[in-house]
């Protein structure tokens, strides 16, 4: 008897042994599709992960019917989805459903996109019988004339006896109809008489267009060739290279050369951008020079598109290179040979929410090794764990510190907002500076970003009468006011409250906005400068696939004068005329209560600095603050990574944090807060049995309650060398301990391993 295991889209551990008959044992191989029972009535597609002759000790079910003709799946991509599930502590069925298009999971969801054809009747096929057709049809003046355009069209008019002198071409019914200006009404007759025939055909949602054009290559700068050399070097003694290159010093054209290299070798690129944002801008870079050689991959485009560019990825003429966001990873690759990973210290790379909480430049470096390719890190500010691998020789590492044409760096002033607001001079968000430095960049006709990394109108509203403030019945968080759609939001769940016209605890009706969000920033913008062009970049202008490429493109082309946007402006976007950049409240991130705050701050205001003066003048930012004084601060005026690097590894390394430990959070998830609490002491008391103090809490996390569950987070840190195969086999176990006790039904627990 055979056997098959099998991975289930579900959140189920490991895999699970059907029986093959004997009439899909010749058919059946490992990353095909198959369609299985499980429980009484429902089926599932599963993914064969293994075949074998080894009798499971339980009944067993056989598989019902098969999917695929050949694997959809290859080994590289079985092996990335069992590494994934092992190291980040998920469940595979997390991985197989994470990983591919909802259209490869279930055989409804994905239908081929067809379109009409026509075709001219066999009988009619011969010059002899054309003939006596048309004298039949001077009657039909107007289905004559759709005739005569279809046979020039298809060039049947070419035909002398049986044969035709010309090559037969399909034509489409939309196309008949556009040529010869026919309704639907007269194809419709000439179908009915039997003079044409409607056929479908199969045709791909992609864009095939666009030849290449490697002559749009630019030349490299003296000090982009040296950086393009000195990585071809460090790849031949490195698996992974990082690229450290200040802002707008041109690493894309560097990343541009090395594509075109590997693809003349006859290899495949994964291009990994961490925001959908940031491949709009992109793709048109790569398509100006590889054509239709590239494809886009990420989750707005529709799930068909995404099943359709699998599938290319599987045929003899694939994509030569993909573009996309961390799911892009998930693609199948042939002859995989390069990795870019851009923008390499986003935080975006890291998945959340829902399991797998994997990150995508790991996995990347790990398929990159699977596949015999080579990883190129590339950032103006590397991630803490990613730079001290490179320092200390496990990576290799290329530095690029000049900005492309020798243009400087922006000059960064810093504004005490905390002196302007004891002096009275600071009236709103804005300061007295940041206005004068606006009027100016428009009275010059330049572009301004302003940057808040806050969405909605404001954080919260407010009774001023009696403190009565709103908040969502399922989180413990004050609903965000969103003014233009009238609501109050929850940005953990979604739960929308309309905005009461009077406070329900007192009835005051003069109820007041606190702190500002980007929708805030807008009016305001709006209100002071009437005449400059305005659009603001948040979740909530972006939700359709469109939207981005349409705010990038007239901030691109100069139809609007000032951008207003979350940390999605932050990203690596390259704009001409951006003359200056304002950061509003540069606190929301110095303050953020996590070891990880002044990294991302510095990240985040020195990427968002890097978007003034990328071309012709230098730029100017300024950056308002109440902590003027943090050296965290002064290492972004001054533009020192080194330095800001140097004192973020001894503070690390005398409290035990990365890159000099290993982290994993353990959660744990109830309705019931004594429960939950309960369960968290006792997890806590067993790990700390086995690791010791490497074992910290449990806590309440700054957000204890989410969709009406009572979270808890215990941390174990884990020096660097440990045995981490050993560590994920004690904490499954005591899981399971924890997860058999009667009194933790319904207990969810749950493991962020390298958290952000």
């Amino acid at each position: 008897m055979k056997f098959a295991d099998v991975v289930l889209p579900l959140p189920l551990e490991g895999t699970f042994t059907y029986g093959l008959p004997e009439s899909l044992r010749a058919v059946v191989r490992v990353g095909m599709r198959v369609v299985v029972p499980l429980g009484r009535s429902k089926t599932y597609t599963a993914m064969v992960a293994r075949l074998h002759d080894e009798e499971p000790a339980m009944k067993w079910r056989d598989i019902l019917h098969v999917v695929d003709d050949a694997p959809v799946l290859l080994p590289e991509q079985l092996r990335l989805w069992r590494w994934i599930a092992d190291y980040y502590m998920a469940p595979l069925g997390d991985v197989y459903n994470v990983a591919m298009p909802a259209g490869m999971k279930d055989e409804a969801a994905y239908h081929p996109r067809t379109e009409q054809y026509v075709e001219l009747a066999p009988q009619y096929r011969d010059a002899a019988a054309l003939h006596t057709l048309f004298d039949q049809m001077r009657r039909a003046s107007r289905q004559l004339s759709v005739l005569m355009d279809y046979l020039a069209l298809s060039h049947w008019d070419s035909i002398e006896g049986t044969t035709p002198t010309e090559d037969i071409r399909e034509v489409t019914r939309e196309e008949l109809m556009n040529v010869s200006h026919a309704t639907s009404a007269a194809v419709k007759m000439l179908t009915d008489r039997g003079i044409l025939q409607i056929y479908y055909k199969e045709v791909g949602r992609l864009n095939l267009d666009g030849e290449p054009h490697p002559e749009n290559v630019k030349p490299l700068s003296d000090a982009q060739q040296k950086a393009y050399d000195e990585i071809l070097r460090q790849m031949d003694s490195h698996g992974v290279t990082l690229l450290h290159g200040v802002t707008s010093s041109g690493k894309t054209e560097i990343y541009i050369h090395l594509i075109g290299r590997t693809l003349s070798q006859g290899r495949q690129v994964l291009y990994l951008l961490p925001e959908i944002a940031l491949t709009v801008q992109m793709t048109q870079r790569l398509q100006r020079v590889f054509g239709r050689r590239l494809g886009i991959y990420h989750s707005r485009y529709s799930d068909a598109e995404r099943v359709e560019i699998w599938k290319k990825q599987l045929s003899p003429e694939p994509y030569d290179i993909i573009l996309g966001a961390r799911s892009a990873m998930f693609l199948p690759f042939q002859r995989l040979g390069l990795v870019i990973v851009d923008e390499e210290h986003e935080s975006s790379f890291k998945q959340q929410d829902p399991s797998p909480r994997y990150h995508a430049r790991s996995a990347a470096i790990m398929l990159a090794r699977m596949c015999g390719a080579k990883t190129l890190l590339g950032s103006a500010t590397p991630s803490a764990e990613t730079y001290h691998n490179a320092m200390t020789g496990k990576y290799g590492l290329v530095t690029l510190s000049t900005r492309y044409q020798g243009i400087s760096l922006p000059a960064v002033e810093i504004v005490d907002i905390k002196d302007l607001a004891r002096r009275k001079m600071m009236r709103g968000p804005f300061s007295p500076a940041m206005l004068v430095a606006i009027r100016e960049a428009l009275d010059r006709r330049q572009q301004v970003i302003v940057f808040q990394n806050r969405r909605g109108y404001s954080p919260m509203i407010e009774c001023p009468t009696c403190g009565w403030v709103p908040r969502c019945k399922n989180c413990d968080v004050s609903l965000s006011l969103h003014r233009n759609m009238n609501i109050l939001t929850c940005h953990y769940c979604g739960y929308t409250y309309t905005v009461p016209k009077s406070c329900p605890s007192c009835g005051q009706t003069d109820l007041r906005s606190r702190g500002f969000g980007t929708e805030k920033i807008e009016d305001i913008i709006r209100q002071t400068f009437p005449e400059a062009r305005t659009q603001r970049m948040d979740l909530d202008t972006t939700r359709t696939r469109n939207a981005y490429e349409r705010i990038i493109n007239d901030f691109s082309h100069y139809r609007t004068d000032v951008l207003i946007g979350t940390q999605m402006i932050t990203k690596g976007l390259d704009f001409d005329r951006v003359a200056l950049v304002g950061i509003l409240d540069a606190d929301t991130m110095l303050n953020y209560p996590d070891f990880r705050a002044y990294e991302q701050a510095f990240t985040m205001l020195t990427q968002v600095s890097g978007r003034a003066g990328r071309k012709r003048h230098q730029g100017r930012v300024i950056l308002q603050t109440r902590n003027a004084q943090l050296p965290v601060v002064r290492h972004v005026v001054e533009h020192d990574f080194q330095r800001f690097f140097q004192e973020l590894s001894e503070e690390r390394r005398e409290f035990h944090y990365p890159p000099f430990t290993h982290l994993v959070y353990v959660y744990l998830r109830h309705r019931k807060e004594h429960i939950v609490d309960s369960a968290a002491r006792e997890t806590g008391a067993r790990l700390r049995n086995i690791f010791g103090t490497r074992v910290l809490g449990p806590d309440r996390p700054s957000v204890a309650r989410v969709k009406n569950m009572y979270v808890r987070k215990l941390m174990v840190k884990l020096e660097n060398g440990i045995d981490q195969k050993l560590v994920r086999q004690y904490l499954r176990a005591v899981q399971k301990q924890i997860e058999d006790d009667k009194r933790y039904v319904s207990l969810q627990i749950y493991y962020d391993v390298d958290p952000l």
